[in-house]
């Protein structure tokens, strides 16, 4: 890594350029435009440092960088489980989710109709320890069950939150069949409440 002078006049650097140099490990899951993003760390005696977004990578990727909000889920239980949640159009949302404390099974859905993947979901575990993150596209529903007693997450999104724009599909939605580790310690009244899907 080169150090620039304060007096150096800074040089354009292209998408395919900052591509090229360390960053963001992308790895494509069966899902089209759904990633795992690993940093690529620059370790040394004081332990590491890693690049964990960058608006020409995601770009190269083809994927959506623009970030309105960035926010943060505090859970204290084991087991607790949010989602699974999304944004109607014009307001759908691509997310980058990272678990900073603790570790969850964060699970994404595709509810893309004209997808060959509609209806079929994967699942990443992310942990404070292995600094992974899902990229969660528009058109999917997100949500993760809690696997430590405390746990902090991490959310960056393309959209304002918008609160009649809001929606969700249960957990435990027999049209998915989704899977969890954990017997469901806590959930809002709100996600256990969502109606059966239809489509």
């Amino acid at each position: 890594m080169r150090f620039r002078s304060p007096w150096e006049k800074p040089k354009f650097r292209s998408a395919a350029d900052t591509a090229k140099e360390d960053g963001l490990i992308f790895t494509a899951s069966k899902l089209k435009g759904a990633f795992v993003l690993e940093p690529e760390r620059r370790e040394d005696q004081r332990g590491f440092f890693a690049r964990t977004f960058c608006r020409h990578e995601f770009e190269a990727h083809g994927l959506n960088p623009l970030v309105v909000q960035c926010n943060i889920a505090y859970n204290k239980r084991k087991g607790t489980m949010r989602g699974m949640h999304f944004q109607n159009p014009p307001h759908q949302e691509a997310k980058l989710v990272r678990c900073t404390k603790g570790a969850i099974l964060d699970v994404i859905l595709d509810l893309r109709r004209d997808s060959p993947t509609y209806k079929q979901w994967v699942s990443a575990e992310l942990t404070e320890d292995n600094h992974k993150m899902l990229y969660v596209p528009e058109g999917f529903a997100h949500g993760y069950q809690t696997l430590t007693e405390v746990s902090e997450i991490i959310y960056q999104v393309s959209q304002f939150y918008t609160p009649e724009s809001a929606s969700g599909v249960r957990h435990d939605d027999p049209a998915f069949a989704l899977q969890w580790p954990l017997p469901v310690a806590v959930i809002s009244d709100l996600d256990r409440k969502w109606p059966d899907f239809k489509g």
